[in-house]
This record gives C-alpha cells, structure tokens and sequence, in this order.
C-alpha cells in the first residue's frame, strides 16, 4: 500500500511539473507573442514614419540649419575641440565639458550597431539600405539638435548641484506648462523614464557585454565566464565613480576606438578603391529599383531597403530615442544651440562616417552581390563583417574585429549606466541611484554568460518605445525649438546685440546663466 502511495506521488508529482512547465511555457509564450505585437508597432512603418516626419518638421523649422549653418556648426563642435581649451577643459563644478558629454554620448550610440547592425541592414535589405540609412542620419540631425536644445532649456540642478535634463524633464515641464496638459505631461514623462529604465539593463547592459564575451570566445578562446568577471570589475570601477569618472573614461576610448576602426576600414576603402563606383551604384540603384536580399517583386525589395535603412540609422544613432540629451544637459554650455550642433555632430559621426565605412567595407569586399545583397557564402549579420576582414588581414582581421566589438560594446555600457541612472533619479530619486548603478553592475556578468531569451526582446521593446512620448514632446516644443534657434542666429551669426538670450526656461537659471561668464564656446 505504501508502495502504491508513493508511485501515486511520484506520478502526481510528475504531472504537476509537467503542468507547470507547460504553464510556464505557455505564459512565456504568450509574453513572447505580445511583445512581439509590440515591437512591430514600435519599430515598424508608422513609428519610422513619424520619426521621419519630425526630422523634416524640425530641419523645416529651422530652416535647414544642418546644412545652411554647415561650416558654423563643425567650427564650434568638432573644429573647437583643436583650437577652444573651453570645449575640453574639465569643470571643476558637477557639469561636464562640452567634448566629454559627445563622448559620452557616442560611447552609448557608437556600439555593436555600427559594425553588426549595418552588416544586417544590407543582408535584409540590400545595398539600398545604406540609402535611407543616410537619409534618415540627414533627418535624425535635427531631431537630435532639438532633443540637446529642449534638454539644456529645460534642466534643472538636483540636491548634489549635478545638471539633470532630458526627455522626461521636457515633458514634464515643458508639455506640461501648456494648457490643460500637465497630468499628460507628467504621464508621458514617467512613461519615458519607465521605458529608459528598463532598456538600460537590456540593450544598454547584458546584450553589449554578450557580443564583447562571444567574440573573444569565437576569435581568442576566451571563456564567456572570464570575460564576465573581467568588465563586471571593469563597469563597477567606473560607473562607481559617478557621470564624472564616466565622462574622463568615455573621452579616452571613444575617440581611440573610433580612430582605430576608422583605420581598418578606410585601409579597407583604398585597397577596393577600384570598386568604388560599382558599390555607389549599388546602393543607389538598390534605394529605389531593386530586389531585396529575400527576393520578390521590386516594390517589396524598395520597402525592406527603406524600412531596413532607417530602421538601422535609429538603432545607430539614436536620434528620436531621447537617450543621449540626458547626457548633454550635463554639459557646462549656457547655450541651447550650442549643445544642439554638438547632437548634430553626434549623428554626423556616428552614421555618415562609421556606418558608412562599415558599408563600403562590406559592399566592396566580393562577399556580396551588389544586385541583391546577398552573401556569396553561409554568412550571417554576426559574421559578415569578421568575414570582410579576415578576407584581407587574415586572423589579424578577425582580432581586429573582436577589439572592436568590445571597446565599442564597453563604451556602450558606460554610457547607457548613465542613462538608467539618471531615469532612476527621475523615478525613485537621488538615493535610489546606488541600488541602481550595484544592479546594473551585477548584471554584466549575467549578460556575458546567458544565451538569447526573452529579456533581450522585452529589452529591445522597451527602446523602441521611449521615442513615441519623447516625439510628442518634440513636436508640441518644436515651436521653442525655431524660437531658441533663432534668437542665437540673431546674435551670433548676425551680430544683434539688443536680443536678450534664451538660456533656460527658469527665471533662477536664467538669471545664473545670465551672471556666469562667457565662454570662447559660448561666443
């Protein structure tokens, strides 16, 4: 009888567990479904289209300043960093210089997305991707301009003197002030901080650090453990220490990390110099008249490189997304604008340059079919770019290639640490940011060694739809975009001395600002 009592358990036991796997699965499942629902509304047609649709809004409003005020623009970012000491000395107070919060920026946005997402977009969509990829990076100026303006208005200092701005501040306060708005406001703001939060831990964290331990696992043979515990040590030391231990770290990898991929892939460029035509036309032929990568009638070839394009450029660049303003409105500026041409400069860097030399670099190599943007070979979006170099440099390019991923992963994880910190500011306030940035660091680890699942997708969601509150905050403050845009012109670029600046949207920083000293970045 006991023996009969025990089976029963066993066996009951047994279709329990089973039952709540199959449960478990199911939910899972259902999950997996849902999101899945989610993301294609959140990165799909619509959602680009509106993005689009603010990039011609803003580039309209303010006539064309990406282009019209060109040479102005690249004088004061990039062309200042060599001859204004302003841009680059560090401050002294809790704000960070002009060239560290683009370097901390674009170490958030210079990432796995330049050499893998590109290599993707081209396989998917073929060669016409890198197109619309282009023309959405022309568009994203702008959006970016008017994130880094609206984010500099709006700041505000929190109890440690430390600058706190972006999207959800803008929301709040700016949406917020109109009529009848300020419950919506304040919705959409904790919407945005929300969404920031959770996409930290996800593409701002475990992903990254997964590419960086596969590939030194793939080319060295270094196990994923190792890798885990060596940048879990490396991110605690750093993110530790505050946006300013952040900042003087991301100045230092990002311009070497940029410069030495810079190198591999013109190297690249001049030895398929002679391809130079046939990858142009390619691309241009495959933006408006070709076959995608899958085949199918040309209408559907024009769709995926378009989608695929601008879909790649948002993901690169994240121009819409809201995420790096929060790391510029720590810069030590007065000026709205200023930051603004830094965020134009961003985009300018991060597509136009890296992931256009990602694309030649792949197009021109022989690996893919011009016509289609096929694989001649079993290659993936993981590999194709490995692929490319090792073509030319042998296992040197492989290595090359790995280093690459990793510092550009890395960055990306230090500065996104930034960006959960500052939504967990938002949400929980100050004393809820040591939980945070002890979290984030422990999950390093995790991500180094798990496979793909489910929190990557939700992660990836969760990405996606910080742009559609922070979009609508652009769209209702696009007004005080043009009108902040213009009282600089006025001044700077026309000589008014009888226009009052626009500094803040605040009378007490208005003031402050108004009381500091100028700048040579400022003039």
């Amino acid at each position: 009888m006991k023996r009969k009592i025990t089976g029963l358990g066993i066996l009951l036991g047994s279709v329990l567990a089973a039952a709540s796997a199959s449960a478990e699965e199911g939910f899972l499942g259902a999950v997996a479904d849902v999101n899945k629902a989610v993301n294609g509304v959140v990165w799909g047609v619509p959602a680009l289209a509106l993005l689009a649709f603010v990039g011609v809004l803003m580039t309209v409003l303010t006539k064309v300043f990406q282009v019209t005020h060109l040479g102005h623009w690249f004088k004061k970012t990039i062309g200042a960093v060599f001859k204004d000491k302003q841009v680059t000395t560090h401050t002294k107070d809790k704000s960070i210089s002009q060239f560290q919060s683009l370097c901390t920026a674009l170490a958030a946005t210079v990432g796995t997305g330049n050499i893998v997402g590109v290599a993707g977009a081209i396989l998917a969509g073929g060669p016409g991707a890198v197109f619309w990829m282009w023309i959405m990076a022309f568009l994203g100026m702008m959006t970016n301009y008017s994130e880094n303006v609206l984010g500099i208005y709006y700041r505000r200092r929190n109890s440690k003197g430390e600058w706190s701005g972006g999207a959800m501040y803008y929301l709040r306060d700016g949406l917020g002030s109109r009529k009848n708005c300020k419950t919506l406001g304040k919705v959409l703001a904790g919407l945005f901080a929300f969404f920031c939060l959770v996409a930290s831990f996800g593409i701002g964290n475990m992903t990254q650090v997964n590419s960086i331990s596969g590939n030194l696992d793939a080319v060295f043979g270094i196990p994923t453990w190792v890798t885990g515990v060596v940048i879990m040590l490396l991110v605690g030391l750093v993110v530790v220490g505050g946006l300013k231990r952040i900042a003087s770290v991301t100045e230092k990898i990002v311009p070497f990390m940029v410069i030495l991929y810079m190198i591999g892939t013109i190297t690249i460029f001049f030895i398929n110099i002679s391809h130079v035509g046939a990858v142009f036309t390619s691309i241009f032929k495959g933006a408006f008249a070709m076959e995608s990568a899958a085949g199918g009638i040309v209408g559907y070839g024009i769709k995926k490189a378009v989608e695929l394009g601008m879909k790649r450029g948002v993901f690169s660049n994240e121009a819409g997304l809201g995420s790096s303003v929060m790391v510029h409105s720590n810069s030590n500026v007065k000026e709205p604008v200023k930051q603004g041409m830094w965020g134009i400069f961003e985009v300018f860097a991060d597509t136009i340059v890296v992931c256009t030399l990602t694309a030649f670099a792949i197009l021109s190599s022989g690996l893919i079919d011009l016509s289609t943007g096929k694989a001649i070979q079993e290659l993936d979006n993981a590999t194709l770019v490995s692929s490319v170099f090792d073509k030319q440099f042998g296992f040197v390019g492989s290595a090359f290639i790995a280093v690459s991923i990793a510092l550009f992963a890395f960055s990306t994880v230090l500065g996104w640490s930034h960006y959960g910190t500052k939504a967990c500011e938002y949400l929980l306030g100050e004393k809820r940011t040591i939980p945070y940035r002890i979290l984030f660091v422990l999950l390093v680890f995790g991500g180094a060694t798990m496979g793909n699942n489910l929190a990557w997708d939700l992660a990836d969601t969760f990405n996606g739809l910080m742009m559609i509150p922070n979009l609508i905050g652009v769209i209702v403050l696009s007004g005080e975009v043009a009108k902040i845009t213009k009282n600089y012109v006025l001044r700077h670029l026309r000589g008014r001395k009888d226009i009052e600046p626009l500094y803040s949207a605040f009378p007490d920083i208005q003031q402050e600002q108004e009381a500091a000293p100028d700048t040579g970045a400022d003039d």
